[in-house]
């Protein structure tokens, strides 16, 4: 080929890859690794007001061999991941949470959706539905209290009811037939039970059919074309059940008994941190014992409000919330918002590892950090 026809070919096409830089483990499409993910911890399990899973999707088809995993996708961060040739970042907390506008260069978020689309490059955000699951942040951080007993301080709820709806009509009835007959037509209406019963001496059904809360008004606009029969219906709004092991925040109780100051070196080693700021409770000291800790991942005032707990173990809270704990005899430790999380993300690679059964790379960015330090 002649040298003039070689200098209008892109550089980029120019350069061959080494047979020994070439990835030799598995990979797995897009969308198969974020159907994993979720199922990993179900996205079901975060707060109504969080923005989670996949922010950024290149174009299909889009193809992962390297996932980077991150607490916070800051710049150097993202240039991190670019220069690992990551093919998708698992950043903890979501880089667009407030929506976007505008992608121009003018904002550091704007900048890096515009560099992971730009380099083809995948966001996914687990952020509170990895602070719920039993297998997430706060359970992590918990196994730095030592041996002891924990339990959500708010139990996530199953994503869907045990039954067709949301609702449950319940009424008697000494020939329920024609009724029964017209609900079961309604959409969104299912036949419960229908058991023998004795109302006022007399031989009765008793009849129970769930329903959403569209098909509710509809029921009960039928029940209404009998008088006796409507005055005496029951409405029973069902919950969803809990989830065990599963949800905001943890209560923990200790196996044994232990000294603020040795529960502040078990944290610190845990977090792998050379300090922590600490608020003794009222009339506490640091060898006053602790048997109860109430903790949160990040910030923790609203998780931990009014828990009675010895001690509050949290990332950050406002001036006033510490004051009102300490007012209570609560000592609290805080160890900087994502201190308290930034930990989880090596066990996190161990358990995506073998979730994912060894099918991507993962890593875990050596530049993340919490953008506070004690000087």
């Amino acid at each position: 080929m002649p040298l003039s026809l070689l200098k209008r070919i892109p550089r980029e096409l120019l350069r061959v890859r080494p047979l020994t830089g070439l990835r030799s483990h598995a990979f797995m499409d897009l969308k198969a690794l974020v159907s994993s993910l979720n199922d990993f911890a179900s996205l079901s399990l975060a707060e109504s007001w969080d923005n989670v899973g996949l922010l950024v999707e290149p174009s299909p088809p889009h193809v992962v061999n390297t996932l980077f995993l991150t607490n916070d996708l800051m710049e150097d961060v993202m240039e991190e991941a670019l220069q690992k040739r990551a093919d998708l970042i698992l950043s903890y907390h979501p880089p667009i949470f407030k929506p976007l506008k505008r992608l121009t260069w003018q904002t550091w978020k704007e900048r890096l959706v515009i560099r992971a689309l730009e380099n083809r490059v995948g966001i996914y955000s687990p952020h509170t539905a990895y602070d719920a699951a039993p297998h997430g942040v706060n359970a992590w951080l918990a196994k730095g209290l030592g041996a002891c007993t924990t339990i959500p301080l708010h139990s996530s709820a199953a994503s869907e009811y045990p039954t067709k709806g949301g609702y449950r009509i319940e009424f008697s009835s000494s020939s329920p037939e024609t009724v029964l007959a017209r609900l079961r037509e309604m959409p969104g209406v299912s036949l419960a039970a229908t058991v023998p019963a004795r109302v006022d001496g007399e031989e009765q059904t008793r009849v129970s059919v769930n329903c959403t809360q569209h098909a509710l008004l509809r029921a009960m606009a039928l029940l209404s074309q009998d008088s006796p029969l409507y005055e005496k219906t029951e409405i029973i709004s069902l919950q969803k059940p809990p989830l065990q092991d599963t949800g905001m925040g943890r209560l923990c109780t200790l196996k044994e008994s232990v000294a603020v100051s040795a529960l502040i070196e078990r944290v610190k080693s845990h977090l792998r941190l050379p300090h922590v700021r600490l608020a003794l409770g009222a009339g506490k000291t640091l060898d006053s014992e602790v048997k109860v800790v109430a903790l949160c991942a990040g910030s923790g005032t609203s998780v931990l409000q009014g828990t009675e707990a010895d001690l509050y173990l949290t990332g950050e809270m406002s001036h006033h919330d510490v004051l009102d704990a300490v007012a209570r005899g609560i000592t609290v430790i805080l160890c900087e918002h994502s201190n308290s999380e930034r930990g989880f993300l090596r066990e996190l690679q161990q358990l995506l590892v073998a979730h994912l059964e060894n099918k991507v790379q993962v890593i875990v960015s050596e530049r993340d950090r919490d953008p506070l330090r004690v000087v």
